[in-house]
């Protein structure tokens, strides 16, 4: 809680990095399925000038049409990487016809969450422009984030002036894997883990420009919102619950749905058999995409 210090954060999170690095150290392989599926890499795009835009695609050889997940990486809005987390997600979706792409961003305290966002939707729009180079339709794209960047695609799901600075289209969906700051206002308030207060601290203004639940305007597409209660953020599945509200208030869909897996797992493991992908996969169904 507040009391951890930032020393016992930072190791956290270095802790945490370390972790999903030996987890995902190997490229992605070609991923094989009912007939062995060659995997098309396209590394280090640039959608902006930041040496941190930068965005990573990959796709089944001779894919046409094909949707597209464009995964944002988490960390705590200071570290992580588009790298470190994409195997099992490569392995699962790309022998049912999907593309998929992951973004870095810049980090805090060089920009704050919202340019961070600005990033997403950045990346976003690049996307769709050149989603029929690597085989994509630009028409059928799902944003999808894990802590940290589930909360920057749940805030350019919330404001759609994030898209419009992009010059991005509208897309089919937004997942959430276990994000948690949906109304920072309200974390910042209570006693609440150390990673929020070196972006977040003593910034009232910002706690609520980042807030997805307040900031929300217009109707956004259907959101899931993973979330790990027993995953070391407590307010997550209440948060979650929070911005559900209002998004169904604002004429959308929105599913809450808790699982018992540790905050990292929730990404790592989304690819692997098991209730994380098979409640993930309905969702892509119920966007119409086969999966």
């Amino acid at each position: 809680m507040r009391g951890m210090g930032l020393a016992r954060w930072v190791m956290a999170i270095a802790v945490a990095l370390l972790l999903t690095a030996c987890a995902s150290q190997a490229p992605a392989p070609d991923v094989p399925g009912s007939t062995r599926t060659e995997t098309v890499r396209h590394r280090d795009l640039a959608y902006g000038t930041d040496p941190r835009h930068r965005l990573d695609v990959y796709a089944p050889a001779g894919a046409s049409g094909a949707p597209i997940i464009l995964m944002v990486h988490g960390g705590s809005w200071v570290a992580g990487d588009k790298t470190a987390v994409v195997d099992n997600k490569v392995a699962h979706y790309l022998p049912a016809g999907f593309v998929v792409a992951s973004t870095n961003y810049r980090f805090s305290p060089q920009v704050d969450p919202l340019a961070q966002a600005d990033d997403v939707a950045a990346a976003l729009a690049y996307v769709q422009k050149h989603a029929a180079d690597w085989g994509g339709d630009p028409n059928r794209i799902v944003l999808m984030g894990h802590s940290a960047g589930g909360h920057l695609v749940s805030l350019v799901t919330a404001d759609p002036a994030y898209r419009e600075r992009a010059g991005a289209s509208p897309w089919l969906g937004t997942v959430s894997l276990d994000g948690a700051a949906f109304d920072v206002t309200r974390i910042m308030a209570a006693p609440h883990l150390d990673l929020y207060d070196p972006v977040f601290a003593g910034k009232p203004d910002l706690q609520r420009a980042a807030s997805p639940t307040l900031v929300i305007a217009g109707t956004p597409p259907p959101v899931l919102l993973i979330c790990a209660p027993n995953g070391g953020i407590p307010e997550v599945c209440p948060q979650a619950e929070g911005f559900a509200e209002v998004v169904r208030a604002h004429g959308s869909t929105a599913t809450v749905v808790s699982v018992d897996l540790g905050h990292g797992d929730v990404d790592t493991r989304l690819g692997l058999p098991g209730e994380l992908t098979t409640q993930v996969d309905g969702f892509l169904r119920s966007l119409g995409l086969s999966i």
